[in-house]
């Protein structure tokens, strides 16, 4: 059949099963935007109060489904408001497609208005990326898109698409195609891999399990929890990898790194073997890397060939999908008994536990609470900060999918975007987004989205008027010269949240905490929750930038 541009592109987001896109139009899109309104009944288009908040509802769709999120942004700062949320998206291994429209084609590269050469600004923060001049090529560019985004290592891919190759004078054959499965990646996961691995866990007495975003993106949960069984070990995870292993399993022992437990963090230092399941053993998990696990055995298991020796040297890694390996492992592997080792990390644990204040209100409470009143089932969603931390720390994520949060490249803002999407996706779940103060106002806006949509998201604002992180920072290193970091300017965001369609509660107490909780979680509509928080409460334990893992600090220590 004869299409447009535009109706090739609708089509083709069909195709892929897309049902749910974010954007926000402007004039080179809006041939697209004029189809997307014929087909609102199959389509559905959040439009969102800004684009980085689209590009960030994007991601928060694909991490709490799976699938892929779709974002649209017009052409210029359009698409520039978008790239924010793309490097999001790449850093975390998160599958967006992001499609622009630029100006028409003779325009392109003589400054014409609003025109911005997307592809080229995007090009290291995107796993591919298209400029689409000829009608004829935009069907399989598009299907080309959701493959490669989807396919071994997830990322986000930008299709940037001339106005006039939308026109509806722009027009060619199209032929509807299925889209092509996305295939594991196996090719290197041979029995020789297999049984060297199976020899390094038989060899180990104190083997230790660390659990990476990778496994979640694998949807390696089931595989994983039998392998830490038959193996007899303990398990940590990183920020990224909080849901693939059952955060309430006696096995766990919580998050590993600048501000993992205790338990974590001395544990991998005694290790003689470290397992790192689908995990790019970042800085902040690492603390000092010539330090890092010095008596371990390293055996790592990754998709991407990139992330072996790159910050830590493995003695042996496979190349694969984790659920693929993990898999043939558990076929391979006989029950190991390191009940010794594991009685003495459980000691540690009940030795160094992560404690809440015992009096007033503070981010701990905040989200042991709602851990609580939620019985473990929300999602979650975070900004970038103390309560990301807290978040991580307290709330015991049981399943994959539940924690959305920007853990590669740190962007306060990402996480209202997020639990937009994540609503957006399962409008029956109870979403919940931990935001700072200072995160709230990067893109405080997007209330407005979540009250026009009707999206009863809850929007916890841990508010101790300072870059709170920035300021412990300033505290432990920087003899307290609070340079830039105190928000005590009198912003009121009850009345902001009030103002914007959304109920805004502010509360001082643990019982008005509760109370206003506990509302938020029957409402039929977006809720603010402001909780004012002492202005020096810190994360801990906390590891010194640069120091071995095992020199976590915590409250008590002098």
């Amino acid at each position: 059949m004869l299409l447009s541009g535009s109706e090739i592109i609708i089509e083709c987001l069909k195709e892929q099963g897309v049902d749910t896109v974010f954007g926000y139009p402007g004039g080179a899109i809006l041939n697209l935007y004029d189809e997307l309104y014929k087909h609102r009944d199959e389509i559905h288009h959040v439009l969102t109060s800004h684009e980085q908040g689209a590009a960030h509802a994007a991601d928060g769709y694909a991490r709490a489904t799976g699938k892929v999120g779709v974002c649209l942004a017009t052409s210029g700062p359009g698409a520039t408001n978008l790239v924010t949320g793309i490097a999001t998206a790449h850093m975390d291994s998160i599958p967006v497609v992001a499609i622009t429209c630029n100006v028409n084609v003779p325009l392109l590269g003589k400054d014409s208005f609003q025109e911005i050469d997307i592809t080229g600004i995007t090009m290291p923060i995107t796993k591919h990326n298209f400029i689409v001049k000829n009608v004829k090529d935009l069907a399989e560019t598009i299907r080309r898109a959701f493959l490669i985004a989807q396919s071994g290592r997830p990322g986000p891919v930008l299709i940037d698409v001339p106005k006039d190759v939308t026109a509806p004078s722009s027009k060619c054959e199209y032929m509807p195609m299925k889209p092509i499965p996305v295939g594991r990646v196996k090719k290197d996961i041979t029995t020789d891999a297999i049984a060297e691995a199976v020899s390094m866990i038989k060899k180990a007495k104190k083997p230790f399990v660390f659990v990476g975003g990778g496994a979640v993106i694998a949807g390696a949960s089931k595989e994983l929890k039998k392998f830490v069984g038959l193996v007899d070990a303990p398990v940590c995870d990183s920020l990224m990898g909080k849901g693939a292993f059952d955060g309430t399993d006696e096995r766990y022992t919580g998050m590993l790194g600048m501000h993992g437990t205790k338990a974590s963090n001395l544990g991998v230092q005694e290790c003689d073997l470290l397992i790192a399941v689908g995990t790019r053993f970042s800085d902040r998990v690492l603390g000092n890397p010539e330090k890092f696990a010095s008596k371990a055995k390293i055996l790592q298991f990754d998709v991407d060939p990139a992330e072996v020796n790159k910050n830590i040297l493995a003695d042996f890694a496979i190349i694969g999908d984790v659920k693929e390996i993990l898999s043939k492992l558990n076929k391979q592997l006989e029950q190991q008994d390191n009940s010794k080792w594991i009685k003495h990390v459980e000691e540690l644990s009940k030795k160094y536990p992560l404690r809440v204040p015992e009096n007033g209100l503070s981010g701990q409470f905040i989200v042991q609470e709602a851990y609580r009143l939620t019985k473990g089932n929300a999602i979650v969603a975070t900004e970038v900060g103390q309560h990301q931390m807290w978040a991580a720390q307290f709330y015991k994520f049981h399943k994959p999918h539940q924690l959305l949060t920007s853990g590669g490249l740190g962007t306060m803002g990402y996480g209202l975007g997020a639990a937009i999407g994540a609503k957006t996706a399962f409008p029956d779940k109870t979403v919940i987004n931990f935001a700072g103060d200072g995160c709230f106002r990067m893109n405080m806006n997007e209330m407005a989205t979540a009250a026009r949509e009707n999206l009863p998201i809850i929007e916890i604002v841990v508010n101790n008027h300072v870059l709170g992180m920035v300021r412990q920072w300033q505290t432990l290193f920087y003899e307290k010269r609070y340079s830039a970091t105190v928000l005590d300017d009198g912003v009121d965001y009850v009345k902001l949240a009030e103002a914007m369609g959304a109920k805004g509660y502010r509360v001082t107490t643990r019982d008005e905490y509760v109370e206003a909780l506990k509302e938020a979680l029957s409402s039929d509509k977006p809720v603010l929750i402001d909780c004012i928080i002492d202005s020096d409460d810190k994360v801990w334990p906390m590891v010194a930038p640069g120091a071995p893992i095992d020199e976590c600090k915590d409250e008590t220590d002098k």
